[in-house]
């Protein structure tokens, strides 16, 4: 496929999009097939010669279409709402277009800069404390993770390590792996699932705290369970507080817990995965009061906030917490700008070493739709209209 083609056949899959996102309700939203269905009607071997785009575009209805689950139709009710608009995906397309893979600075110093203001821009529209943001000499800052679990992974290994070396500089006879071995997280007994999985490869104990008859967490609680941990010589290192779960859509009490973790050197990290989205609106913001306490803070513009999947987004306060967590340095991945003080390099700020240009979406949906455009989308959903 040529230049020309392409230009032929990406306004024929632009049309294919369009009509498909524009006629979504007549679609049966939960496909009715059987597991292993997709397999009898393809090939068992890849073609040897190339194949038509046309044959390809009318298999994508013939094969494809019958097994998807229609998550933006409006007669979909299943797991969680998921945000997308034409914006995003021009933005999507355009980062797939570039193709960069935006590991440090200098691999696209683009890809980098653009995030870092994106983050402080949605930093701002939620009006989150002015340590999180990076802004020209901040210590904090903000960065794209794929999903809500990935964020709270990175929260709690970087809590793990500060944990280490703090304990360390008190007891140098304690070995990281003793030390590994009494640390003991929490989270609310309805936080997502996720939170567990991320202990699991932290290696790390949890406690799930009991919740009240609004299922919120509340600083009385978590203080007994600490100080029953501390007495049987635990550690409490890590706290996941949860700003609208999975079950219910509660909200743990930030204001209660804040103090108590800050007291007990306790990594707080908020997870806002779907609520998140509505504190743009000035309304909504008093449901974020206790960020202030917090370590790192993370939502998920992907569910509410018209930017397509994949868009977790995560703010630090220091975030040198996370790269001395995660910095490793190869002679292959330094460059002239490295001990410049001025640049970031994602990498130290995430699992993986490659990234994708996700903040392309964002950028585009910001400005097409506006601070208020999104606000009027939020109110328009939450079923609420602006206050006076």
């Amino acid at each position: 496929m040529d230049a020309t083609e392409f230009r032929k056949r990406g306004k024929e899959m632009v049309d294919y999009i369009a009509d498909y996102i524009e006629k979504i309700e007549e679609r049966q939203v939960y496909p009715d097939v059987e597991p292993g269905y997709l397999r009898a009607l393809i090939p068992e071997f890849p073609p040897e010669t190339p194949e038509r785009f046309e044959d390809i575009l009318k298999d994508v209805e013939r094969i494809i279409m019958p097994g998807v689950t229609h998550w933006h139709s409006p007669y979909f009710f299943a797991y969680f709402p998921t945000a997308n608009s034409f914006p995003a995906l021009l933005g999507d397309m355009l980062s797939g277009g570039i193709g960069c893979i935006g590991f440090s600075w200098a691999s696209s110093p683009a890809c980098t800069e653009l995030e870092t203001v994106m983050l402080d821009w949605l930093g701002k529209m939620i009006n989150l404390p002015p340590q999180f943001l990076a802004e020209k000499d901040g210590e904090g800052g903000g960065v794209i993770q794929g999903t809500a679990s990935e964020a709270t992974l990175v929260a709690m290994l970087a809590a793990r390590t500060k944990a280490i070396r703090r304990i360390q500089l008190d007891n140098e006879n304690l070995t990281q792996g003793e030390i590994i071995s009494r640390l003991v997280a929490y989270t609310s007994d309805q936080a997502h699932s996720s939170v567990e999985k991320d202990v699991l490869i932290a290696g790390v104990k949890i406690k799930q705290i009991t919740t009240d008859d609004s299922f919120s967490v509340r600083g009385s609680t978590l203080r007994k369970v600490i100080d029953e941990d501390k007495a049987a010589g635990l550690i409490p290192f890590f706290l996941c507080a949860t700003l609208g779960t999975t079950t219910c859509c509660s909200f743990d009490n930030l204001l209660e817990l804040g103090p108590i973790c800050n007291e007990e050197n306790i990594w707080m990290h908020i997870d806002a995965a779907y609520a998140g989205s509505a504190f743009i609106c000035p309304e909504f913001r008093y449901l974020l009061n206790g960020v202030e306490y917090a370590d790192s803070f993370n939502f998920n513009p992907h569910k509410w906030l018209l930017v397509n999947f994949d868009c977790s987004t995560m703010w630090v306060k220091k975030r040198s917490d996370l790269t001395c967590a995660f910095k490793i340095d190869p002679v292959y991945l330094k460059h002239d700008h490295d001990e410049s003080g001025c640049i970031t390099d994602y990498r130290h700020w995430q699992i993986p070493l490659g990234r994708r240009f996700r903040s392309l979406k964002m950028w585009f949906v910001f400005r097409m739709y506006g601070v208020s455009g999104l606000q009027e989308y939020i109110r328009k959903w939450s079923g609420r209209k602006q206050q006076a």
